[in-house]
This record gives structure tokens, C-alpha cells and sequence, in this order.
């Protein structure tokens, strides 16, 4: 009995470790020939893969013009398939919004397309893309098999694009990673604020240049005439909510980074402080609020002594 039993999780134990890594990535039609993939509200892990990312796609007359390519070369791979199902259209080019690996580790699978982003993103990939995959491989496992940097080799230095009958604004900020591109759609209002804007989701600051850059930038984006906003991570949004919670946010972080400092508290008291009311639900918020005090506190104590 003990025998057979043993024999049974071994075999359950095989078949778990040679279960398939699989996204199963669905598109969401959000707009005309516009496509958002919805990643989770959750932190990289090896149940999701790195899939907490919202990347995108238009198709237009031209071509498809691919928005984030994903963690890893197995999501790239899967993005690819998904627009192959979705149109005839060749992948015309890909752009990439910052820096930061959820968004690039996915450009391999896009080598035979162009792929575009800010001269300063592509020279912080190709600084810190290395560091940042051996991270991902850490984080999510085999998920990331085979995944290797692949640099943007085009600059974007037009303020627009057009590709058919859609007319595309690219538009440069510095709030959340030092160079942050958002994409307005003209034809259809609808706006991929990238990382620049979390909804539901607490934000992420290990490279951001300052919490009153991104609050000020926040409320340029804010101004914007949009039908529809695609946030890096977090649900769509039709209206100013996204953006007002990332006002409130980000206001409450200076504020409490800012009284902490006066107060001469140590950074292991500061990631004590309780989380405001309104951000109690907000995903990851105590997670991301210890990661923010380790990235940006000691900048508070230099201002305050």
C-alpha cells in the first residue's frame, strides 16, 4: 500500500513538473483594431510568470503596431500568436514604453521587427537588462527559459507616427522610470499611459526621479482628452479616477516620507506607518509601500538634516 501510494505522488509529482508554462493570453477588444492583454494585480511569481503587465496592440491598415512585449521570451512568443489569430496584418513595428523588465524581456521574440522606444530607455536596458533578467530568472523560474536581452535599435524621435488611418502621439515623461513613453491614439482617444499611471495596483519606485516629478506629470496626463485609459498595471478605465488615485497616492507618499523625516524616524519605523484608509484595498499597497521607503526615504532624510 505504501509502495503504490508512493509511486502515485511520484508520478502526480512528474506530471506537475512537466505541466506545460503556458499564458494562455486572451485579447480584450477595447477600441476599433485596438487590443489591451491584461495582466494580473500581483507581484512576479512562479504560478503567474511574470504576467502582471498590461501590453497592448493596434491594427491598423499599414500594420500592427505592438505596445510592451511582455517578461520573457515565452510571453513574446504567445503575444505574437495571439495577434496572428487576431489579423493579417504583418507586426509593422513594437514599441517599448520604459525600461523595466516586465515591459522588454519580451523583444526577442519580436528580432525580425522594429522595435522603437526613447534614446534614454534603450540606454538603460542596455545598462540594466542583463541585471534585470537574471532577477526574472530568480523570480518566476523557467517561465523565463531561454529569455535574453534584445535592446530597441530605434530611437524615437518624432513626436508622432502614423500608420494608416491611425495617427499616433508619442509622448515622453519621466515620473515613474526617468523615461516613460505614452502613446495617445488620435482615431480612437485611447491612451496607453504605461507605468506612468497603476490603477488598483500600488506603484513601483525604484527609478522614479522623484515623487513631485511623477505627481506633477500625473496631472499633465490628466489633462489629456482620452476615451479610454490603458494603465501599465491594473484595469482600464474610461474616466479620471485612475488618475485621481494616483494624485491622492502619491501626495499621501510624499507627505508621509516628508513628516517621517522630520520626525527622525528610522526607515524600519517609517515602513510601520499604517496605510491610509482610501489605499487599504489598493493591491500590493503594504508590499510596495516597504519597497518605496527603501528606494526613496534616505533622499528624505538628506533634505530634512
Amino acid at each position: 500500500m505504501i509502495r503504490w501510494l508512493l509511486s502515485v505522488l511520484v508520478f502526480g509529482a512528474a506530471q506537475v513538473s512537466a505541466a506545460p508554462l503556458t499564458y494562455n493570453l486572451k485579447a480584450q477588444l477595447i477600441a476599433s483594431n485596438t487590443y489591451v492583454l491584461q495582466g494580473k494585480l500581483e507581484d512576479f511569481s512562479r504560478e503567474n510568470g511574470g504576467n502582471i503587465v498590461n501590453t497592448g496592440f493596434i491594427v491598423t491598415e499599414e500594420g500592427v503596431v505592438v505596445i510592451d512585449t511582455g517578461p520573457s521570451l515565452r510571453y513574446g512568443r504567445a503575444l505574437r500568436e495571439v495577434i496572428k489569430q487576431t489579423t493579417d496584418q504583418p507586426i509593422k513595428l513594437v514599441l517599448n514604453t520604459h525600461h523595466h523588465p516586465d515591459h522588454f524581456l519580451g523583444n526577442q521574440a519580436f528580432s525580425d521587427v522594429d522595435i522603437y522606444a526613447l534614446k534614454q530607455t534603450s540606454e538603460q536596458i542596455a545598462q540594466h537588462g542583463d541585471a534585470f533578467a537574471e532577477n526574472m530568472y530568480r523570480l518566476v523560474g523557467d517561465w523565463m527559459r531561454s529569455t535574453e536581452v534584445e535592446v530597441p535599435r530605434k530611437v524615437i524621435t518624432e513626436s508622432e507616427i502614423t500608420l494608416g488611418s491611425h495617427r499616433l502621439a508619442l509622448m515622453p515623461f519621466s515620473g515613474h522610470s526617468g523615461a516613460d513613453l505614452v502613446i495617445k491614439d488620435h482615431k480612437t482617444g485611447v491612451v496607453f499611459a504605461a507605468d506612468m499611471v497603476f490603477y488598483q495596483r500600488a506603484l513601483t519606485t525604484p527609478h522614479t526621479p522623484g515623487l513631485a516629478i511623477w505627481l506633477e506629470q500625473i496631472t499633465e496626463l490628466g489633462e489629456l482628452d482620452y476615451t479610454l485609459m490603458v494603465p501599465g498595471h491594473g484595469p482600464l478605465i474610461e474616466d479620471g479616477r485612475a488618475i485621481a488615485q494616483m494624485q491622492s497616492y502619491l501626495r499621501w507618499l510624499d507627505q508621509s516620507l516628508t513628516k517621517a523625516a522630520q520626525a527622525g524616524l528610522s526607515m524600519t519605523e517609517v515602513m510601520k506607518t499604517p496605510i491610509k484608509a482610501e489605499f487599504a484595498e489598493i493591491a500590493l499597497s503594504r508590499r510596495e509601500f516597504a519597497r518605496t521607503v527603501a528606494h526613496l526615504y534616505p533622499k528624505y532624510e538628506e533634505a530634512n538634516f
